[in-house]
């Protein structure tokens, strides 16, 4: 059976079924909640209700309810569990009940004012349930992930994939996107690339991080000061614009806040990544407006790959794997350049005698290799410290004008050890040191530097900064008009330190005379030794030739200005149909400036100027009730369609329209259908177009196992087109009156004219690959012109090797610059059940989500063949999943779920086992009393300390952080106190 027909029957059971026991079932529901907390209350009313009830934990902290008996509609039932609360509510859409605050006790409700609602998904305020699928998370569900942040609730998600865009992908060496510079957090929704997934914080947009400042760091925000995470897991650009193609995160701040809150929490795993995380909330509100600053401080240690065993050494085969040790070692090896495989193998091993350096013939091992991890001892989880800060201020005047205003400020540095300098040298007997087992009078040698100079640092910051101005002013009759003006801005800095200059190395060898710029002498200083393994070298010519660094400054801004006009247009029988028109100007810029001081004499500057667009958009959403409450019939209870649409021109490459169609249908009271269809884009990031070309050096693997030393061209290419993509999705929700909750959602994408560098995405395949072969130019040693290319592209300012290797030692040119190359097709189900229960006193819920993909179909270039690469390493794999149950009895609540992510394979074919874990939470929150306010946790990731299912790992790493992460059992302790 196809998955289209496995997907509508199962749709169709489960309607059947569900017709079947509600079709006769009333608006009205039973309720027994016994008096005590509200705190405790809300939840079991939500789901004997089936409704969802927003709220924040402060605003019902220390209040109690008479309880509620008996068969009551939602919203009269829970007026009635508010009464005497000082608490009111505003129903933003079907199903979606807010709470807050009212002026007075006795206030009547129509002078109550609340802050409007941010709905994600939709242009119109309390516009019904929606056709896109939209995944909630309160503040309640991300404190009981346990997690000490927002961003890693959202790594989580089954829905995403964490091999880009994170901290541990970057330092493993999974990352293929090469932008992710300054160890910031991304949401990579579907495994589509953390730059199609758009992120909003309160409806806004973030401007881009990194080298590419094609997405947004999540990890940047305050997550103290976090009301609501919303995830709409559809293409939404003919609501949001560029860049909303697997789906949107919006990400809710506070609004508003009485008092005051603090927060500790401390975590380690075993041998570091111990973690203070400390934040303070200070609010208060009058009677026509609020104001709220929240403060958070975060600082972590690394976590080394000497930490545990299957990343330690490079060498795999304990585990039954591969030896991926190196012949770079310290110390070194003797080597030669093998033509036949087009790589360098070793002749001799280095073995230093009791001096420290090997001095005579006898002090080399003929046909020997030293082995030594390329990454040996690097961190796999950085040093970071983050300091965070969020304001808002909200202002009504008169009945009708609200104005807000909010800042959010965050800087982070950090730092991690990286790998160690390593390279070819030549050595010859005018270096004093020189000695040849073979009588030789010049050998080539693979070293390390690690025994020199340790390993090489990369160090640096990320400085966000966001502002909005907002105003919204009610015309009466439902009408409102809404405008603000955001700024945005993120600056990041990443240096390499204790790296080896060549040039200097050269001459400390003795192989270029002394320079008169500088101070060293190799004849007085000291030349360099390379027959010894670190010890054999003086601080003088260390400080020397490990002066080498690099650097990076990126800044990326975006400024809009927004309009909006929203409200009901006319009265149909099945209700107002409502419709919203908006404008937009926007403008991103981009600059960089990078310094390398690595192979020339000086360092050497290069600054990208200034890059900058407009985008000038037009919007509209209607939403047209066919049937509704007043005209409703069997099968027909409700009946909405809705259409939007977006024209955006860019002043750089054009203009692009965006439609999206969606359904819903209700045909009984607990069951709704939806469904919707649109078109998605996102536009090349300003460094995609106009980054300056550049040139390095790679070893690629030959179809023998050897490897071959290549060329590598990559940069900007000024003719990207925009990505497209066409999605569609198909679900349902069904609610019944025991709070029984049910949903799948069928999804369908399809991206096209995807941004790329295929020879970077596939570097272990470039020669084999036949649809890379547009990209490869093979290198013939015998014809003159292609060692003319190949000594221009060596002879570039700031090429890393300088002429370490002589232009007949390249095999092949390969060309890695951005094109509009790629597609990708997908389609998977996702699934979620929830039911709740009461056991003596106790409220138990039962709860499990999971993302399920049928397919994951690439094309990496047009004339390249479709392939199927769901559940191989690098892409997502077909189910993860995310089951418990949480219970709340008294002042006590307890939390146990497990994670599962199924088994894939590597390249190879060989099966990755599935990785199954379980994160444990209990949590104390005392009501009334001396303790009142106050909640203490204790969380566990990883209860029984899984390890990750072993790969046999290129990098050596024998683990695959793109589907797990090695810090095992994770222990936080978390204090909350409201004052």
């Amino acid at each position: 059976m196809s998955q289209y027909r496995y997907l509508a029957g199962a749709l169709a059971a489960v309607s059947v079924a569900a017709i079947s026991t509600a079709v006769a079932a009333e608006e009205a529901r039973a309720f027994s909640i016994p008096s005590g907390a509200l705190s405790d209350a809300l939840p079991v009313f939500g789901a004997q209700s089936g409704q969802q009830i927003l709220y924040t934990p402060e605003m019902v902290a220390g209040v109690q309810t008479v309880g509620l008996q008996g068969r009551y509609e939602p919203s009269a039932g829970l007026a009635r569990l508010l009464a005497g609360s000082g608490l009111g509510w505003t129903q933003t859409r079907p199903g979606v009940f807010v709470l807050r605050r009212t002026q007075a006790a006795a206030s009547d409700e129509s002078t109550i004012r609340v802050d409007d609602v941010v709905v994600t998904g939709t242009l119109l305020k309390g516009s019904g349930e929606l056709a896109s699928p939209v995944l909630v998370l309160d503040r309640d569900a991300l404190d009981r992930r346990g997690r000490g942040t927002v961003a890693e609730v959202l790594t989580d998600l089954p829905q995403n994939y964490q091999g880009s865009g994170t901290p541990g992908a970057l330092l493993a060496g999974a990352d293929g996107s090469g932008s992710n510079g300054v160890v910031a957090t991304g949401v990579n929704l579907r495994g589509l690339g953390t730059d199609a997934t758009l992120v909003l914080v309160n409806g806004r947009r973030l401007a881009g991080t990194g080298f590419m400042a094609e997405f947004a760091d999540v990890s940047a925000l305050p997550s103290a000061a976090v009301e609501r995470v919303d995830v709409l897991l559809d293409g939404a650009s003919a609501l949001y614009g560029a860049d909303a193609v697997a789906g949107v995160v919006n990400i809710i701040m506070r609004r508003s806040f009485d008092g005051q809150e603090s927060r500790l929490r401390v975590s380690a795993a075993q041998g570091g990544a111990e973690t203070v995380q400390a934040s303070h909330l200070i609010g208060t509100s009058w009677s026509s407006g609020s104001a709220l600053l929240s403060y958070e401080y975060q600082h972590q240690n690394p976590l080394n790959a000497r930490d545990r065993t299957y990343t330690a050494t490079g060498d795999l085969r304990p585990f039954g794997g591969s030896d991926w040790r190196g012949i770079f070692s310290a110390p070194g090896n003797i080597v030669a350049f093998d033509p036949a495989i087009g790589s360098y193998v070793a002749s001799f091993a280095i073995r230093p005698n009791a001096t420290g350096a090997a001095r005579t013939p006898a002090d080399f091992a003929a046909g020997q290799a030293n082995l030594q991890a390329p990454s040996f001892g690097v961190d796999l989880s950085p040093e970071l410290e983050r300091q965070s800060v969020y304001g808002r201020v909200g202002q009504s005047i008169g009945d009708r004008l609200d104005l807000t205003a909010d800042v959010r400020f965050s800087r982070r540095t950090y730092g991690f050890d990286n790998v160690a300098a390593a390279t070819i040298l030549e050595v010859a007997d005018a270096n004093p040191f020189f000695v040849s087992p073979d009588g030789e009078t010049e050998h080539t040698i693979a070293y390390s530097f690690l025994g020199d100079l340790g390993l090489t640092r990369q160090s640096g910051s990320s400085r966000s900064v966001g502002v909005t101005a907002g105003a919204s002013y009610d015309f009466g009759k439902g009408w409102s008009l809404e405008g603000y003006l955001s700024y945005a801005d993120e600056r990041g800095e990443a240096a390499i330190t204790d790296r080896v200059n060549t040039a200097r190395l050269d001459e400390a060898l003795g192989n270029t005379p002394d320079d008169p710029a500088t101070t060293y002498s190799a004849a007085r200083d000291g030349y360099f030794n390379p027959f010894g393994a670190g010890a054999a070298n003086g601080p003088a010519v260390l400080n020397f030739i490990g002066a080498g660094y690099s650097s990076e400054l990126d800044r990326s801004r975006a400024m809009s200005a927004n309009l909006l006009l929203e409200g009901p247009l006319m009265s149909l029988p099945g209700g107002d149909l409502k419709i919203a028109v908006g404008a937009q100007v926007r403008n991103e810029a981009f600059e960089t400036r990078s310094t390398a001081f690595l192979s020339s004499l000086v360092p050497i500057v290069t600054e990208t100027p200034q890059r900058d667009r407009t985008i000038e958009a037009a919007f509209a959403e209607a939403r047209i009730p066919v049937f509704g409450p007043d005209n409703g019939r069997p099968g027909l209870r409700r009946l909405e369609l809705s259409i939007a649409g977006r024209i955006e021109e860019y002043d750089d490459f054009g203009t692009t329209s965006n439609p999206k169609l969606g359904l819903v249908w209700s045909p009984v009271a607990d069951l709704t259908f939806r469904g919707s269809w649109g078109t998605s884009f996102r536009a090349p990031a300003l460094p995609q177009l106009f980054d300056e070309s550049a040139v390095g050096a790679t070893l690629v693997p030959r179809a023998n196992g050897s490897r071959l030393l290549a060329i590598y061209l990559y940069g900007g290419n000024p003719d990207l087109k925009p990505e497209t993509a066409e999605t569609w999705t198909a679900g349902f929700d069904y609610r019944r009156a025991n709070g029984l909750q049910l949903s799948a959602s069928y999804f369908n994408t399809r991206f096209d004219n995807r941004i790329a560098q295929p020879t970077n995405e596939n570097l272990s395949g470039v020669l084999t690959d036949p649809s890379l072969a547009p990209f490869v130019h093979l290198i013939d040693p015998a014809n003159a012109a292609d060692l003319a290319l190949v000594q221009s592209y060596i002879s570039t300012p700031g090429f890393v090797f300088g002429n370490l290797f002589p232009p007949s030692t390249y095999g092949a040119l390969l060309d890695g610059r951005w094109v509009n190359a790629a597609s990708v097709a997908l389609s998977g189900l996702d699934l979620a059940a929830a039911y709740p229960f009461t056991i003596g006193g106790a409220t138990v819920t039962l709860d499990a989500t999971a993302s399920y993909l049928f397919d994951y179909r690439t094309q990496t270039t047009p004339a390249a063949p479709t392939l199927d690469v769901l559940d191989q390493v690098g892409r997502p794999t077909r189910l993860r999943s995310r089951a418990g149950a949480s219970t709340r009895w008294r002042n006590y609540a307890a939390d146990l779920h497990w994670i599962h992510v199924s088994d894939y394979a590597d390249a190879s074919g060989r099966k990755i086992d599935a990785w199954d874990t379980a994160d444990l939470s209990l949590g104390w929150s005392p009501v009334g009393g001396r303790w009142d306010g106050l909640t203490v946790a204790l969380t566990v990731q990883n209860l029984f300390d899984r390890d990750p299912p072993f790969y046999d790992n290129p990098t050596g790493y024998g683990f695959d952080p793109g589907q797990a992460n090695l810090l095992g059992r994770v222990v936080a302790f978390q204090l909350a106190k409201r004052w």
